[in-house]
Parts: C-alpha cells; sequence; structure tokens
C-alpha cells in the first residue's frame, strides 16, 4: 500500500494548490457530489422503495458511522464516500427519497442511484428499482428545489461545478441477460452491449441537457471474479470465470468507445471512464499483495433463493470478524477495505474532472 500513500500525499498538495488560489471560502473541490446508477452507488434510496434489494438491516453498515445500517451494500464506505471525503465534504450526501434529503441538506448534491437499476430498462424493472431516466427526472426535481433554496445564478453554479458519477450495468448481465434465454437469442454479448451502450449515450446525453459537465463513468468489474458468479457459473472451480471476464470486457469497450464519442459531441464536457476492473481484479487473483487474506467468498453469508443469493442473510451470526481481510462484504459488493483502494486507483481520472 505504500505506492498509494505516496499517490495521496501527492494528491493532497495537489488539492492543496487549488483551494489556495482560490477566492472561494469553501474547502471543498466542487461544490456537489451527485451519484446515478445501481447498488455501487445506491446510499439507501432503496430503503424508501417497494423493493426486494435493500440493505437496511445488519450486518450491513456494522462498520460505518454508528454502525448502523444505511442503506450502503456494504459493511461501511462505498468508493464515492471515499471520493467525497477526499473532496474536503464532511458529510455525505443523502439519498434523494429520504425524509432528511430537504434544506441546506440538497446543497452538497444527492444520491438518485438504486440497487437493482441497470442501463436496461427492463433489467430495472425486473427488480423493482429506479430506471436511470427516473433519477434524471429526479434529478430534475432536485433542480426545482435547489433554486427554492439559493437564488438560480448560485444553483446553475452548483449544478454545473458539481461531480456527477455514474456506475451500473453489472445487474444487465448478471441479474437479467445470463438468466433470460429469450434474451440470449435475440442478442449475442457484442450486440448487447451495444444495446447498453446506447442507453448509456441516452442518459449521459440527458444528463448534461441538465446542465452536468462533470461526469465520472465506472466500468464493469471482472463478472468472473465475483462470489457469486462463480457460484453459480464456475462448476465446481474457485477461480474466476474467464468468458465472464471477457463478456465485460467486450463492454467496457464499448463504454470506452461511448465515452470518446461523447466528448466530441458535447460541448463543455468533462468526462471520464473510472476503470474499477483492474483493481478489482487484481484484488480477486492477487488478494495478498494488498493485505487480503480472502477473495473467492465474501464476510457474510449470503442466502439461497435467487433474489438473496447476493446479499447478507439479515442479523447473521455468521459474519466474518474482520472484514479488512476480505475483498467482498456479500457475493457481489467489495468490502469497505476493497472500496478504498478501488477509490485511491480512481484518483487520477477523478483529477482530471476536478481540475
Amino acid at each position: 500500500m505504500e505506492g498509494s500513500k505516496k499517490f495521496f500525499l501527492a494528491l493532497a498538495i495537489f488539492l492543496g494548490m487549488m483551494n489556495s488560489g482560490s477566492a472561494q471560502s469553501s474547502t471543498t473541490l466542487v461544490p456537489a457530489v451527485f451519484t446515478f446508477g445501481d447498488s455501487t452507488m445506491d446510499v439507501g434510496i432503496n430503503d424508501f422503495l417497494d423493493s426486494d434489494f435493500k440493505a437496511n438491516f445488519l450486518p450491513y453498515g456494522r462498520d460505518f458511522m454508528n454502525h448502523t445500517p444505511t442503506g450502503r451494500f456494504c459493511n461501511g464506505k462505498l468508493p464515492t464516500d471515499f471520493t467525497v471525503e477526499t473532496l474536503g465534504f464532511t458529510t455525505y450526501p443523502l439519498p434523494y427519497l429520504s425524509p432528511q434529503a430537504t434544506g441546506k441538506n440538497l446543497l452538497i448534491g444527492a444520491g438518485f442511484a438504486s440497487a437493482g437499476s441497470g442501463y436496461s430498462d427492463q433489467t430495472t424493472k425486473l427488480y423493482h428499482a429506479i430506471s436511470l431516466s427516473q433519477q434524471l427526472k429526479y434529478f430534475k426535481e432536485y433542480q426545482s428545489k435547489l433554486v427554492q433554496l439559493v437564488s438560480r445564478r448560485k444553483a446553475n453554479s452548483i449544478i454545473k461545478g458539481g461531480l456527477y458519477v455514474l456506475g451500473t450495468g453489472t445487474g444487465d448481465f448478471v441479474q437479467n441477460y445470463y438468466i433470460n434465454r429469450k434474451l440470449r437469442k435475440l442478442y449475442s454479448v457484442n450486440a448487447f452491449s451495444d444495446l447498453l451502450a446506447r442507453e448509456l449515450s441516452k442518459f449521459i446525453k440527458g444528463l448534461h441537457s441538465l446542465g452536468a459537465r462533470r461526469i465520472g463513468i465506472t466500468s464493469l468489474p471482472p463478472l468472473g471474479c465475483l462470489p457469486a458468479n462463480i457460484r453459480v457459473f464456475g462448476h465446481g472451480r474457485k477461480t474466476c470465470v474467464t468468458w465472464l471476464n471477457e463478456d465485460a470486457k467486450t463492454f467496457n469497450r464499448k463504454l470506452n468507445q461511448t465515452v470518446v464519442a461523447l466528448a466530441r459531441e458535447l460541448p463543455n464536457l468533462k468526462i471520464a471512464v473510472f476503470d474499477i476492473y483492474q483493481p478489482i481484479y487484481d484484488l480477486a487473483t492477487a488478494p495478498s499483495k494488498q493485505g487480503f487474506v480472502e477473495a473467492k467468498r465474501g464476510c457474510c453469508k449470503t442466502g439461497s433463493s435467487v433474489k438473496t443469493s447476493v446479499l447478507c442473510i439479515p442479523k447473521s451470526t455468521s459474519t466474518c470478524s474482520n472484514a479488512t481481510s476480505y475483498v467482498f462484504w456479500d457475493s457481489v459488493h467489495p468490502s469497505e477495505a476493497a472500496n478504498k483502494f478501488i477509490a485511491e486507483s480512481l484518483a487520477i481520472a477523478g483529477i482530471y474532472l476536478i481540475s
């Protein structure tokens, strides 16, 4: 971890230089942070939905502040939480549907991401999540509330200067494509990736039309290294499933091509891909190099049904005592310790967006 410490020292110096040269009294590098997507970004919005995918029970959140579940699919912080801290915020943007997401709490942004959501509306409907199109509608509604709180000029400054992070796509494959024979007959992996890339482009254009100018998009992780997928598709082996990883790479190529096209097409847009594939692959295949012990199963015990096999069993007594040794918290989502490593790996792309 020594290399990451040196890098973050350089990052801290960089951020300090930017702050010292600013006439603003704010200590944050951007005025607000907005998150969209699925469970990798969900900070608790599903707690306010009639959805099967919720993380509002222990052991989720046991290592977060006050050791209580927040709706995050982790024992503690998500990568975006570490990003928010690095940017200088002392509190985290709330899920938009939370009763507490009012007044001054809205000034630092909001979380619109919903577990079970995907690029495809079909994926979202299967799991009663909030679609990307509805997340955009909520963001537009948020803007109206913001104008009522501050002047229109100040609201526009927050919207234009904010950092936007989108993370989704895993569910489109794991929770939809791979279990839907009709869908697999209609689309090859390449064609399905094209379909998702078109939905991505549509969403980014919509976000840009609403004022977003700094957008980061996470890649797909190595699908074949997620414990749930090793269990289902690994045929008894305990190693990453190669063909699933190749599918992820196929989509990630489409993602990168789409981002390049959007950067050329949309004016005044800073857009970057946050590559989570490589850091998660490194952790999953050589965990000891970063101080981890277990990468083939999650820290918590998961359920046995299709819908619960990825989630921790509520109040399970079989949860590991030291989550920092585990790459994964449940059978899909990384632990807080892994999320910290992932956030550090994305810092360079993050510097581009805020510089």
